[in-house]
């Protein structure tokens, strides 16, 4: 026996010997010197490549097995894998391209190919892929490729691995197309498949997809997700690829009913059909998946019902995603959920926008694993429980937009673990202090915005956590500027909007927020002034508006994308440097302040910039003529302010520009030509200025996008184009203060848009890339006022002050949308249209100082919108109509300088009538008709009591009769009363 273990040692020392030799062989000499023929075929390759960085500088010499990205076999040294995917996929830099070279095929035993991340000009993949019959991983994700895909992939049995990922845009630089298949037959040649990622490839009007996936019997891990899938089959003759333990069908348009075959994949442990408008309820047969650990079902709005309670009993689900479906659940039904093994198990819960309802369960602290809770945007009401401070594994807390109240218990600051904590849009009291921070340490993100919270912290008070992100917009952190602030130094986002802080900046702020890249503190009482702010190099949205920050407008860093500093004291030039030196600028608000000077010409080759507001300044000079066709402006806001000459011809140069504002300036000239090629006009504001001549007829019919046009004050003469009306979009038409003559053209009856009633507010015009917020003031009611949220809502026809003769057109009566109409200051002849009242929706109507006659027609009684009315100096005669909405007017001046108009509230009564023209006239009585009312009361009464009474007497049965009806009836009430009585002694 001894013998035979020297022997057998001897044997197994010489194996290993020979196995150590041969490794050193294949590593040294074979592995190094590689077959030349696969050598060569490399080289072709390469030079087929584009490699801008030289990331194939070491492809020299004989050893090829040592170059960069290969790699042989230890026993035969042909080469088995190619790596050449991009080290740096977000780096353009570092992307290999060119093409793909047929010489690869020399590599006869290659396993393994990678080309990922990087980008080969949009050519398709060559046929000659599916002859690496050895290949078991392919990896072109993000390579450039794409168009139809190769059939003869379908000829690679041992692939075990194939990776098609081909996202728009996922990487630098890459000419990205799009991946389709016509046919998937193919796939199921692909025996030895154990994942397929064909994420973002075109699967639409491909019937078959499923059905070769199904014949894949080692299939595990299927990526689907943006493949355009169209309804699938609800079930399947017989499941093959059982061993699926992964599926992502996201992103697709299922558009059914949870397909039923799913529930016969037992083994599957993940499973995402998010985004794909399915409907119906969720079925109870989830609770079969006994493997499952990740549920994603969010944003299938049409599915609807509860959580089915067989979701309790899977004891290995940790992510629970049912976001954006309709499940509309009373909370209180979360303990029959949560009362199976799923509580020790689930770690992510996403409900957020899913019509939730009540309060939150104390049984939400039982979820002790739970690492991440989204119940936002719902209606949950109440507060928050207690218990809640129980989940110490929470890492991610989401409870906004909804409307939760009262206090925020300081058992909040016992999760140790959080991360995310928002709380931001509900209805939140009282104040949080020190001890609702006590364990945050890893506290990152905050939002506590649009609450009535207060925090209250010691001067001295040191966080225990550093914040990345604040939301904490209308709190109250004021007045003193937030001291603990000051030791915050990883800031990227703050939100200090309207927190009630009264004090001065102080310095150390500048230094908080160096790393930020958005910073709002607006709304506020911060005074100081802003230095130069070009190091803050990661900024890109700074919004300092309404405040008390003064001195010279700073210099502000290159990258800025928004800049918003409204309704502050700044003053001084704005200088073309400061402006240069923002080149990305998106939108750029430096309006409501007191710079002087002109207006910079840099402005015109900001080419990114959307939205320019420098309204409500000081500014003087010409508007610069140097705006050019590849801007992308589309907000030009200068109104208010003192510049003078005419309108450059360069800016309808400006394609896309919507909205235009410049009223309230010292403009002159003529109505310039060059607006007719401003085709792409939603509001055009030039009133108030100086502008001169005839309305040019070629505005109705080129600037048929507008839907707000004013040209109030001006110089403007001649008669009103009847083209105008062709504006079928326009809903606020201001011709007022000019000196127009002629009639109203008949066709204002045609405004479409002044016959919708709206009651939504919605964005005039399509700034949506910038924070601009449309506003202007408005003539209506007698006044002057701003309207800027609800200024889509309003229908306005305002023709006052002008030289129009002639009759108040009756179309004008088909505006049944109109909210106000003012044709005062006018010369109108002929009367009132007596179908006045058509419109209904008539809140101010300004008749006065014209020529009109005739009567106040009755039908006006009726319009129950009308809350303004002016038909003073006319020649107006007869009663004034009483009853329903004019009653309202007591105010006699409305009617003054129409010598020949008579009652309420006139104290001036009308000939011919003995009624009193007196406020005592009430719902159309005169104190005559009230006086015999009375004395007819009088004198019936007792006429009909007496006639009763001597019927009576003089029958003997009705008597009889009557006095029995009163002893029976007396009877019933004296039991019901006693029988009441001795049910209250009991």
């Amino acid at each position: 026996m001894a013998r035979w273990n020297v022997h057998f040692l001897f044997l197994m020392l010489s194996i290993l010997g020979i196995h150590l030799q041969e490794t050193y062989l294949c590593n040294g000499a074979l592995n190094s010197s590689c077959n030349p023929v696969e050598r060569s075929a490399l080289l072709e390759f390469k030079q087929g490549l584009k490699d801008t960085t030289n990331r194939l500088s070491s492809w020299t010499g004989e050893y090829c097995c040592t170059w960069e990205g290969v790699a042989c076999s230890s026993r035969t040294g042909h080469v088995i894998e190619l790596d050449l995917r991009n080290p740096h996929p977000f780096d353009n830099e570092w992307i290999l391209g060119g093409e793909l070279n047929p010489s690869l095929l020399s590599l006869k035993y290659l396993k393994h190919l990678d080309l990922s991340r990087n980008n080969f000009g949009g050519a398709n993949i060559p046929n000659f892929m599916g002859s690496f019959y050895h290949l078991q991983y392919l990896n072109l994700s993000g390579t450039g490729l794409g168009g139809l895909l190769p059939r003869q992939l379908g000829n690679l049995s041992n692939l075990q691995y194939l990776d098609l990922y081909n996202e728009f845009g996922s990487n630098f630089g890459a000419q990205v197309r799009e991946f389709r298949i016509d046919d998937a037959l193919w796939i199921s040649g692909l025996s030895s498949l154990r994942l397929l990622n064909i994420d973002h490839v075109n699967l639409q009007n491909v019937s078959n997809w499923l059905q070769a996936l199904n014949t894949l019997p080692s299939i595990e891990e299927i990526h689907l997700s943006f493949c355009y899938i169209e309804p699938v089959p609800l079930s399947l003759p017989h499941v093959n690829f059982t061993s699926v333990a992964f599926l992502d069908l996201s992103y697709n348009s299922i558009g059914s009913s949870i397909p039923t075959w799913l529930f016969n994949i037992s083994g599957l442990q993940y499973l995402d059909l998010s985004w794909n408008n399915l409907h119906g309820h969720i079925p109870s047969l989830f609770g079969n998946l006994a493997s499952l650990n990740n549920l994603n079902l969010a944003h299938n709005s049409l599915i609807k019902g509860g959580i089915p309670t067989s979701l309790r009993n899977l004891c290995q689900l940790q992510s629970l995603k049912l976001s954006g479906i309709n499940i509309s659940m009373d909370l209180s039904e979360f303990g029959a959920l949560f009362s199976g093994c799923i509580k020790t198990s689930l770690e992510i819960l996403e409900l957020y926008r899913t019509n939730l309802i009540g309060q939150l369960p104390e049984c939400l602290g039982e979820l002790k694993r739970l690492r991440s809770l989204d119940l936002s945007e719902n209606q949950i009401s109440g507060s928050i429980p207690a218990s809640l401070g129980q989940l110490v594994s929470l890492e991610e807390l989401y409870l906004d937009d909804n409307q939760l109240n009262g206090t925020i218990p300081e058992s909040v600051g016992c999760l140790s673990e959080l991360v995310n904590l928002a709380l931001g849009s509900n209805f939140f009291v009282g104040e949080m202090s020190e001890a609702h921070f006590t364990k945050l340490t890893k506290l990152k993100y905050l939002s506590l915005s649009s609450n009535s919270l207060a925090l209250k912290f010691e001067p001295n008070w040191l966080p225990p956590f550093q914040l990345r992100s604040i939301w904490m917009s209308s709190c109250i952190l004021g007045p003193d500027f937030p001291g603990w602030l000051q030791k915050q130094e990883n800031m990227v986002f703050l939100d200090m909007s309207n927190v009630g802080i009264v004090d001065a900046m102080p310095d150390w702020f500048w230094s908080l927020i160096s790393g930020a890249w958005h910073v709002d503190i607006s709304s506020n009482q911060i005074s100081g002034r802003v230095h130069n702010l070009m190091h803050l190099k990661k900024l890109r949205e700074f919004d300092i508006s309404s405040n008390n920050f003064s001195g010279l407008l700073p210099y502000f860093p290159r990258g800025l994308e928004v800049l918003d500093v409204h309704n502050n004291l700044f003053s001084g030039p704005i200088l073309p440097a400061i402006i240069m030196g923002m080149p990305n600028l998106n939108y750029l608000s430096l309006s409501r302040n007191n710079f002087t000077g002109t207006i910079p010409s840099p402005l015109c080759h900001l080419q990114e910039l959307v939205a320019l507001d420098l309204s409500n300044n000081l500014l003087a000079g010409k508007l610069p003529d140097c705006w050019n066709r590849s801007s992308r402006l589309t907000v030009f806001d200068l109104s208010r302010n003192s510049i003078f000459g005419g309108i450059p011809k360069s800016i309808c140069s400006l394609s896309l520009l919507n909205s235009l504002h410049l009223s309230n300036n010292n403009l002159s000239g003529e109505f310039p030509l060059s607006l007719k090629y401003c085709r792409r006009l939603v509001i055009l504001d030039v009133g108030y200025n100086e502008l001169k001549g005839e309305i040019p007829t070629w505005l109705g019919r080129s600037l048929i996008s507008l839907r707000v046009l004013g040209l109030r004050s001006n110089k403007l003469v001649g008669n009103i184009p009847p083209n105008l009306s062709l504006l079928s979009n326009v809903q606020i038409l201001d011709l007022a203060g000019n000196e127009l003559s002629g009639t109203i053209p008949r066709s204002f009856g045609n405004f479409d848009a002044m016959k919708v009633i709206r009651k939504i507010p919605s964005s005039l015009t399509y700034a949506f890339e910038s924070a601009y917020k449309e506003s202007m003031p408005v003539s209506t009611k007698g006044n002057t006022q701003e309207y800027d949220e609800l200024l889509s809502l309003l229908n306005i026809m305002d023709l006052s002050n002008n030289n129009l003769i002639g009759k108040i057109p009756t179309e004008l009566m088909n505006l049944s949308g109109l909210f106000g109409l003012d044709l005062s200051g006018n010369h109108l002849t002929g009367e009132i249209p007596e179908n006045i009242s058509a419109l209904q929706q008539l809140e101010s109507l300004d008749l006065s100082r014209n020529n009109l006659s005739g009567g106040i027609p009755s039908s006006m009684a009726h319009m129950s919108s009308l809350g303004f009315l002016n038909l003073s100096y006319n020649n107006l005669s007869g009663e004034i109509p009483l009853g329903d909405q004019l009653l309202t007017f007591s105010d006699p001046s409305i009617y003054m300088g129409n010598l020949d108009l008579c009652g309420f509230p006139l104290n001036r009564s009308c000939k011919g009538s003995e009624t009193s023209q007196t406020p005592s006239r009430i719902n159309g009585k005169n104190e005559n008709e009230m006086i015999w009312f009375y004395v007819s009361f009088a004198l019936g009464f007792p006429t009909g009591f007496w006639a009763i009474w001597w019927a009576l007497l003089l029958k003997k049965n009705w008597k009889i009769c009557y006095f029995r009806f009163i002893d029976n009836t007396f009877d019933k009430v004296y039991v019901c009363i006693m029988m009441n009585l001795r049910k209250f002694a009991l």
